[in-house]
C-alpha cells in the first residue's frame, strides 16, 4: 500500500480469489508487463459483460464475480518483515534499561532498536517518537542527516501542496539545515528551526572588503601558465604544515619570489582562488567550480581549514537531485564530509521518487556502491535500514529491494541487525518465489535469535513440498516456547480437518488481532453454501480492527448474495483507506468495481447523500459515513469539508495515516487562507506540534471567525489539565463556534464537547442541557454525557437507561457497554464488559477492571492472568502499569520492576508509572523494609 506506512501494508494482504497470477520477470520497480496487459484485459471484459446484462439482475452475482469466490487452499497469513520478539515485555525492558545506562553517543542506535521492535505493534505515533528521539540524540552529519530525513518520509502523508522536499516546517529536528551541523544539542527538541531567520555565517564579504584584503602588499608571486599571482607568504604558509615547511624552511622555495606552480593541477582562476582564501578565509565569493577546485587542492597540500570552508559551502549548495548526483562524486573523491551529507540529504528527502532514478540507485544498491560510501563513513545501518523500508514499501519483489537488503546484512554490525536484515531480506525472497534463497535467511536470522523467522522458515519448506516438515518445526515452536497466537496460525497451515480449524480458534483466543484466523473461516463457511455465516465471521475482526482485505472478502460475500449496496459501501470505505487498491487477485482496480457496481444500485442525488451521512453519523455507522462521503467526493471531488469529515472519521477508526492523507487532501482543495490554516493546525496537532496547531487557530481566527477555527483552538486548550479559568475560557470558545454557520453533524459535537467541560466544572444542569440539545440534532453521543449527569447527581438506573439507548442505536457500541457498566451491579457490569471484550478485544479497560475484581477478592493470580492475556498482544501502558502494581502489592519486584520498565519504554515521561518505578526499585534495593 503505496500511500501508507509499510506497517500499514502488511497488517494484511490482499485475498487471493484463484491460483496466483503467472510468473513474469519482475524489473527493477517491481511492476510487470505482462501482468498489466491481463489486467487491463480483464477489467474491459468484465465491463462489456456487465453493461451488456445491465438489465438482466438474476445473473448479477456471477457477473460481478468472473473469477469466483476465494478459496481456502489460496489463503495464507504473510510472513510479517518486522523483528517480533517471543518476549515483547522483557524486551521492551532491557531496551529501556540500556538506553537510561548506555553512553550519549549510544542512545540514538537504541531508539533505532526499539524502533525495530515496536514495528510489529503498528503504532505510527510509537514510532514516530522512537525516531524523534533517535534524531535528537544523534551527534554526527549522517546520522542526523539520515534521521531527519526518515522524520520527514514519515509524514509525508500530511505534505502541503508547494512545499519542498528540503522544507522543515520549523520543525529543528526535521530541518535540512540543522543535520549538517555535528554534535549533540540536547535541547534542541524544543527548539524551532531557524531557516527563516538571516543566519550571519552566510552573509558574504563585501566586494570592498575584498578589495583591501588584495590589497595588502605581496610578497611571493605564484606562476601558473604565464600568469602570476601575487601572494601574501606568510598567509600562504599559514594554509598547512607543507606550505610552511616549503616557505619558511630549506627548500629553495623558501628563498624565492617566484614559484612555478604550472604542474600541480591548479588553474589559474583557482591560484587566484587559494590566494583570495588566505587572505580573508572565506570562499563563499568563488564560483562552485572554484570552490570544487579549491576542495581538490586542499586536499593535495593538507590544508585543512580550506578543506572545511569549501565542503560547507558546497554543501550549502545543493538543493536539487541533480545537484547531488553531480556533487556526490566529488564528495567522494574528496571525502568532503559535510559535501557527501548534502547530497545524501537532498536524495533521502525525495524518497520514494528518487527511488526511480537509476542514477540514484548506483549510488547506494550495489556492492562497490556501499564501498565507496563506507570509505568516506557515510554507509551505516541506519541509512540502509531507512532505504530498505522505503523499498520494501514501494514494492516486496523489485531487484532494488534485494540489494538495498542485502546492503543493510552487510553494514549489521550487532546481533539484532543482523536478525532484522536476514529476516526481511528472506520476507522478500519468499515474495519473489525464491524459496531456497529465503530459507537460507529465515534460518540464519532465526540463529541470530529471532525466533519468528522460524516460521519463515517452515512457509519455506511447505512451498518447496514439505509440509510434515513444516508441520514439525511449528509445533517444536509451541512446546519450546510460551504458546503466542501466530504460532497456532502459523501451524494451522500445515494442519488438516479439525485440528487445524482448532489451531486457528487457539490463535484468535490467544491474539484476537490476527486477520487470518477471521478470514479462513469465513471462507471455509462460503465453501460451505453458508455466505451469510461467512459474513458475520468476518464482520467480528472488521468491527474494532479496520484490515483493507478483510472488507474486501466482505464485499466478495455481499455480492454474492446480491447484496451490492453494502458491497458498494465496503469498496467505498476500501477505497478511502487506500484509493489505488485492487481486488480480484489485484486484478480490478476498486473505482472500476464502483463503475460497474453502479449499475445494480440505485443512485442518489447529492442531497439524497447529506441526509445519509446524517443517519448514518448518527448511528455511528463509521463505515457506512466513510462510504458516503466517498460517493460525495466523486460527484464534488473538490470539496474540502468533506475531505476534513472523512479525516475525523478515519482517526476515529484508527488508521491514522490515511487520515492525514484526507486532511492534506483538505487543505490543497481548500480555496480559502482561514480554512487552510485550520487544516494544518489539526495536522499539526495530530503529530503532536500542540502550540503550533493554536496558533493557526488563532490566526484563522483573526482572517475570519469560523466554525471550525474556534473549535479547532478549544479542542487543543482543552487537551490539558483545566483549571477553571482555562475552563471558563474553552466553554467562551464553543459558545462561539456553536455562533459560527455549521452543520448539525459538527455542532452535535460541539455540544457534546461543551457538556463534557460544563460537567468538569460541576456545572451539570448547563451540561445536561448541552446534551439534550445535541440529541435533538441527533448526535448520538451524547446520551454518554447525559448518561454521566444522571450519574452525577445519583441517578444510577437513569444513567444505565440513557447508556442503554446508545447502545439500541449505535452501530459501534463496544465503548457504550464498556461506558454502561459503570452504572450497573458487579454480575451486570461483567456481562457488559464481557461483550465489550467481545466486540472489540483491543479496548484495555475492561481487562483492567476484572483484574482489579479478582485483586480485590485476593485472586492475585487470576487477576495478573486476567492482565498478561490481553498485554501477550496489546502491551498497553495503562495495563503495564496496573500488573506492576499487581506485582509490587505480592512482592514480586523483579516482575514489577520489569513491567515499569517496559512501561516507561512505550512513555518514558508518565508520572505515575515513575513514581511506582522508583518506589519498587528502592524496595527491591532494601527488601528488609517490605
Amino acid at each position: 500500500m503505496r500511500g501508507l506506512k509499510l506497517i500499514e501494508r502488511f497488517k494484511g494482504t490482499q485475498v487471493h480469489a484463484l491460483n496466483p497470477p503467472d510468473a513474469t520477470v519482475v524489473n527493477s520497480t517491481g511492476s510487470s508487463s505482462t501482468s498489466s496487459k491481463l489486467s487491463n484485459h480483464r477489467v474491459k471484459f468484465i465491463g462489456s459483460k456487465l453493461k451488456s446484462n445491465k438489465a438482466c439482475s438474476g445473473s448479477g452475482a456471477k457477473t460481478l464475480l468472473p473469477f469466483g469466490l476465494p478459496r481456502t487452499d489460496l489463503l495464507e497469513p504473510p510472513i510479517e518483515p518486522h523483528l517480533k520478539s517471543i518476549q515483547l515485555v522483557e524486551t521492551l525492558s532491557n531496551l529501556y534499561r540500556r538506553f537510561e545506562t548506555c553512553s550519549e553517543s549510544e542512545k540514538s542506535l537504541v531508539c533505532i532498536e526499539q524502533y525495530s521492535v515496536l514495528s510489529s505493534l503498528g503504532d505510527p505515533k510509537l514510532l514516530r517518537r522512537c525516531l524523534r528521539a533517535a534524531r535528537q540524540h544523534a551527534f554526527d552529519l549522517h546520522s542526523k542527516v539520515v534521521l531527519s530525513a526518515w522524520l520527514r518520509y514519515e509524514r509525508r502523508e500530511d505534505e502541503l501542496d508547494g512545499v519542498s522536499p528540503m522544507d522543515c516546517s520549523r520543525f529543528v529536528l526535521e530541518c535540512p539545515r540543522a543535520a549538517l551541523v555535528s554534535g549533540y544539542d540536547p535541547n534542541s527538541i524544543y527548539d524551532h528551526c531557524k531557516c527563516y531567520q538571516e543566519r550571519s555565517e552566510f552573509t558574504q564579504v563585501s566586494k570592498g572588503d575584498e578589495f583591501l584584503a588584495l590589497e595588502e602588499d605581496s610578497d611571493l608571486c605564484f606562476r601558473v601558465g604565464n600568469e602570476d599571482i601575487n601572494c601574501i607568504r606568510f598567509k600562504i604558509a599559514a594554509l598547512s604544515t607543507p606550505f610552511k615547511a616549503m616557505l619558511y624552511g630549506s627548500f629553495t622555495e623558501s628563498k624565492s619570489y617566484r614559484i612555478d606552480f604550472s604542474q600541480n593541477d591548479i588553474s589559474v582562476e583557482g591560484m587566484r582562488g587559494v590566494d583570495l582564501y588566505s587572505r580573508t578565509r572565506r570562499v563563499d565569493s568563488l564560483s562552485p567550480e572554484i570552490v570544487l577546485e579549491l576542495l581538490s587542492f586542499a586536499n593535495r597540500f593538507c590544508c585543512e581549514d580550506m578543506k572545511s570552508a569549501c565542503d560547507i559551502h558546497l554543501a550549502s549548495l545543493v538543493s536539487w537531485v541533480e545537484d547531488a548526483l553531480d556533487l556526490i562524486e566529488y564528495g567522494l573523491e574528496e571525502r568532503a564530509n559535510a559535501l557527501i551529507a548534502s547530497c545524501l540529504q537532498v536524495l533521502l528527502r525525495e524518497l520514494p521518487s528518487s527511488l526511480y532514478n537509476p542514477k540514484v540507485l548506483k549510488i547506494f544498491c550495489s556492492f562497490e556502491a556501499r564501498e565507496r560510501l563506507a570509505s568516506a563513513g557515510h554507509a551505516s545501518f541506519l541509512l540502509y535500514y531507512f532505504l530498505s523500508q522505503v523499498a520494501m514499501e514501494d514494492s516486496m519483489v523489485s531487484n532494488a529491494t534485494v540489494m538495498l537488503l542485502e546492503r543493510l546484512r552487510e553494514c549489521a554490525t550487532e546481533k539484532w541487525q543482523k536478525a532484522l536484515a536476514l529476516h526481511q531480506l528472506g520476507c522478500v525472497l519468499l515474495e519473489r518465489k525464491e524459496y531456497v534463497s529465503a530459507q537460507c535467511c529465515f534460518e540464519a536470522a532465526s540463529e541470530a535469535g529471532h525466533v519468528y523467522s522460524l516460521a519463515g522458515m517452515a512457509r519455506c519448506r511447505y512451498k518447496q513440498g514439505q509440509q510434515y516438515s513444516a508441520y514439525r518445526l511449528t509445533s517444536s515452536l509451541i512446546s519450546e516456547y510460551k504458546a503466542i497466537g501466530w504460532m497456532y496460525q502459523e501451524r494451522s497451515l500445515y494442519n488438516i480437518g479439525k485440528d487445524k480449524i482448532a489451531d486457528l480458534e487457539t490463535a484468535t483466543e490467544l491474539d484476537p488481532t490476527l486477520p487470518f484466523p477471521y478470514k479462513y473461516r469465513a471462507v471455509s463457511k462460503a465453501e460451505e453454501k453458508q455466505t451469510r455465516a461467512a459474513i458475520s465471521e468476518i464482520d467480528r475482526i472488521i468491527g474494532f480492527k479496520l484490515v483493507p482485505d478483510c472488507l474486501e472478502l466482505r464485499a466478495w460475500f455481499l455480492m454474492a448474495i446480491e447484496d451490492y449496496e453494502s458491497a458498494l459501501r465496503d469498496i467505498r470505505a476500501l477505497l478511502t483507506l487506500d484509493p489505488s487498491y485492487k481486488m480480484f487477485n489485484e486484478q480490478v482496480r476498486g473505482d472500476i468495481l464502483i463503475e460497474l457496481l453502479n449499475y445494480k444500485v440505485q443512485l442518489g442525488s447529492q442531497a439524497d447523500c447529506w441526509m445519509q451521512l446524517y443517519d448514518r453519523w448518527s448511528s455511528v455507522d463509521d463505515i457506512g459515513s466513510l462510504a458516503v462521503i466517498h460517493q460525495m467526493l466523486v460527484n464534488d471531488p473538490g470539496n474540502s469539508l468533506l475531505r476534513f469529515r472523512q479525516s475525523l472519521l478515519l482517526l476515529r477508526l484508527n488508521c491514522q495515516k490515511a487520515a492525514m492523507r484526507c486532511l492534506r487532501l483538505a487543505h490543497n482543495h481548500s480555496s480559502s487562507e482561514h480554512e487552510k490554516l485550520v487544516y494544518e493546525g489539526w495536522i499539526l496537532y495530530d503529530i503532536g506540534h500542540r502550540e503550533e496547531a493554536l496558533a493557526r487557530a488563532e490566526k484563522s481566527i483573526s482572517i475570519q471567525r469560523s466554525f471550525e477555527a474556534f473549535f479547532l483552538k478549544s479542542y487543543t486548550l482543552a487537551d490539558s489539565s483545566l483549571d477553571p479559568e482555562s475552563s471558563s475560557y474553552v466553554i467562551q470558545l464553543l459558545q462561539e463556534a456553536l455562533r459560527c454557520p455549521s452543520d448539525g453533524l459538527r455542532k452535535g459535537q460541539a455540544l457534546n464537547n461543551l457538556g463534557t467541560i460544563y460537567v468538569d466544572c460541576g456545572k451539570l444542569d448547563q451540561a445536561a442541557t448541552c446534551y439534550m440539545n445535541a440529541l435533538e440534532i441527533k448526535h448520538t453521543r451524547a446520551h454518554q454525557g447525559l448518561a454521566r449527569v444522571y450519574f452525577l447527581r445519583n441517578q444510577r438506573k437513569a444513567a444505565y437507561d440513557e447508556m442503554s439507548k446508545l447502545i439500541e442505536k449505535a452501530h459501534n457500541n463496544a465503548s457504550a457497554y464498556e461506558k454502561r457498566s459503570e452504572y450497573c451491579d458487579r454480575e451486570t457490569a461483567k456481562n457488559d464488559l464481557n461483550m465489550a471484550t467481545k466486540l472489540d478485544p483491543l479496548r484495555t479497560y475492561p481487562y483492567r477492571y476484572r483484574a482489579a475484581v479478582l485483586m480485590d477478592d485476593q485472586k492475585e493470580t487470576e487477576a495478573v492472568e486476567e492482565l498478561s492475556k490481553a498485554i501477550a498482544f496489546k502491551p498497553d501502558l495503562q495495563m503495564l502499569h496496573l500488573r506492576a502494581a499487581f506485582y509490587e502489592s505480592m512482592g514480586d519486584m523483579k516482575s514489577a520492576l520489569c513491567d515499569c520498565e517496559a512501561a516507561l519504554c512505550l512513555e518514558p515521561n508518565h508520572m505515575d508509572t515513575l513514581d511506582l518505578y522508583n518506589r519498587a526499585r528502592d524496595r527491591a534495593i532494601s527488601p528488609q523494609e517490605m
